[in-house]
């Protein structure tokens, strides 16, 4: 039964986000209880998979799919909380449609064996657990701003279809993106100066490129948020440095480790 989980997270993911898309231009907007039902038993299943195959006897398995399923479950998770109080017809799709191809890639991709010891390295949890939130808010604040690019466009087109009913003034949606932007930067800047502080091997040649590309990503986002309080940075450019600063640090997160684990073990 626990090796159909992924299968049934599958089907409660692709329930939710076909809620979304068949009445997403109904005048009464999507089905929302259906939407957030499948959602919310899909986000259950998916943490009950993960469970199994993160924890074992060994260790914690941090393997590329496990990290991967793990960041989709968090910002899936997040997202939902959030489109409970705000509306966020045109994120809703887009997450629960990811996290449905991430089970895929839990059935499909054979599962690599990535052991790590955090009860024996405290400082070691705490960095990747502020890493793991920032990419997540970060996330979540960069699908914010094409939200918020979105409904932009749709007000200077004065397009009042019922899609855009169901999205949020575009000055909440700029300032949930802006908040949200500054919170995962100053998770970022901890989770940097806890792995400078307190982590022997930051600077070794295996940890080299994602020492420079978190740091490069951390200076894009501390700019974009000072451009915005100071200069008055949004739309466009807005848009542009958020998805650079996102680009960097999932090139930091999982570039090395998807070229080592997907393209030099299974093609080498």
């Amino acid at each position: 039964m626990s090796g159909l989980l992924p299968f049934f997270a599958l089907a409660a993911y692709l329930l939710a986000t076909g809620a979304v898309l068949v009445r997403l231009f109904h005048p009464k907007g999507p089905h929302f209880k259906l939407m957030f039902s499948a959602g919310i038993l899909g986000l259950v299943l998916h943490m009950l998979a993960l469970t199994q195959t993160l924890f074992i006897p060994e260790g914690q398995n941090f393997s590329l799919i496990n990290v991967s399923s793990l960041v989709c479950w968090l910002v899936t998770v997040a997202v939902t909380v959030t489109a409970l109080r705000t509306p966020t017809i045109l994120l809703l799709p887009v997450v629960y449609g990811f996290a449905a191809l991430m089970q895929i890639a839990t059935l499909l991709v054979p599962q690599d064996l990535q052991l790590q010891h955090f009860e024996q390295n405290i400082s070691l949890l705490v960095h990747i657990t502020l890493a793991f939130l920032a990419y997540v808010v970060l996330t979540m604040a960069t699908l914010y701003s094409f939200q918020v690019s979105y409904i932009s466009t749709k007000l200077k087109q004065k397009d009042f279809t019922s899609v855009t009913q169901h999205l949020p003034p575009l000055m909440q949606a700029e300032a949930i993106q802006f908040r949200l932007l500054m919170a995962g930067t100053a998770l970022l800047g901890f989770a940097l100066l806890i792995g400078v502080v307190f982590i022997d091997n930051w600077l070794d040649k295996a940890n080299l490129h994602k020492t420079v590309l978190s740091a490069a990503a951390f200076f894009v986002f501390v700019s974009l948020c000072w451009g915005h309080a100071r200069k008055g940075w949004r739309g466009r450019t807005a848009i542009t440095l958020t998805v650079t600063g996102t680009s960097l640090l999932t090139l930091a997160y999982f570039g090395s480790r998807f070229v080592k684990e997907v393209i030099i073990d299974r093609l080498g």
